[in-house]
Formats: structure tokens, C-alpha cells, sequence
């Protein structure tokens, strides 16, 4: 009588661990990597904030494009911050791409490296793919104000470059970010 069981050589054992172990490992988080629609996150709120047909209105102060010299970025910010397991802009971070937009939008030679970083939590390869997926929302959300494609340059650097040391929800929330660099 014959087994039915699939018999494997060493090295097919080892090949077929390795692929269930990354399967299982890929199936850890709830953030869908492979969405190419990334959204923007936009809240409305009740308050004073609102205009009369319930839209939320950027409170994005002006910016002097002639000041600055060679660092036209000057007073703007350089650092988005996002959630955990999470590459959706925050409205919180709207002035930071707003300024820099504005500043990109006038000035057409400029480029701008967009830098996607992760805390220490997870492992490379996915820290590596969330930090671009952060770094392409923040390049999708620059292009929406006004930027274009040719000025920016997404990259990621997952957990390799922390801002802040540490172990603690307040240093990897410092780590959660985009930053912004002239080129």
C-alpha cells in the first residue's frame, strides 16, 4: 500500500519552512502594502474650523519665498509623522506639506529627497516597504499641493536610521516619520 504523504529532500524542507515562515510572517500586520491608492486623511470636524458646507479649510499660514538665501526651505518643516503600522498622512501634517509644496510649486529647479522611516518594531524587509509606502504618500500629498513628480525622490530607510533611541511609545512615535530634504 502506497502513502499518500509528500515525501521532501532536505533541501526542499528547508525551502518549503522558509516560504511558510514568510507567509506567516507577511500575514502579521493589518496594513495592505501592495495598495498603490494611498490615502490622504481628511477629517471634518463641527467646530469653527469648518466652513458652512462642512469642508475643513487649511489654516496654513503664508510663506516668504524671497527670504532664505540658499535654503529656501527655510522656516518651513521637514518631518511628517504617521501612526503606528500605518503610511496614511495625518491631517496633522498638512502645514508641513503645504509649506513645502508652495515652496517646490515656486520654485520648479528645486528637488527634494522624501525620506520614509520606521521604528524598531517589525522586521527589515517590512519596515523597508512601509517606510516607501510612508515616503510615496508623502510625495502623492506634495504633488496635491501643488508639487510635481520630477522634484521629488521617494526612498526608505525602515528602521535603520531612528531619530530618537529608544524603547518606549514616545521614542518610536519620533521614529514613525518622512523627512523632508532639500536636495
Amino acid at each position: 500500500m502506497t502513502s499518500n504523504l509528500i515525501h521532501f529532500r532536505p533541501t526542499q524542507r528547508f525551502l518549503w519552512a522558509a516560504l511558510c515562515a514568510s507567509a506567516l510572517a507577511g500575514c502579521s500586520s493589518n496594513v495592505k502594502l501592495d495598495d498603490k491608492n494611498v490615502p490622504v486623511e481628511t477629517r471634518t470636524g463641527t467646530g469653527s474650523d469648518t466652513n458652512s458646507a462642512g469642508t475643513a479649510q487649511s489654516q496654513v499660514t503664508a510663506v516668504d519665498l524671497t527670504k532664505g538665501g540658499a535654503d529656501v526651505f527655510g522656516g518651513t518643516g521637514k518631518v511628517v509623522y504617521f501612526d503606528f503600522d500605518s503610511y496614511v498622512v495625518r491631517d496633522d501634517a498638512r502645514p508641513v506639506i503645504d509649506a513645502n509644496a508652495k515652496v517646490l510649486a515656486a520654485n520648479k529647479t528645486q528637488k527634494m529627497a522624501v525620506e520614509g522611516h520606521t521604528d524598531e518594531r517589525g522586521g527589515r524587509e517590512y519596515n523597508l516597504s512601509l517606510g516607501q509606502k510612508r515616503a510615496e504618500a508623502v510625495v502623492r500629498a506634495l504633488t496635491l499641493a501643488g508639487a510635481t513628480d520630477g522634484q521629488l525622490e521617494p526612498t526608505s530607510f525602515g528602521k535603520e536610521r531612528p531619530a530618537v533611541a529608544g524603547n518606549d511609545e514616545a521614542a518610536y512615535a519620533k521614529n514613525r516619520r518622512v523627512e523632508l530634504v532639500a536636495r
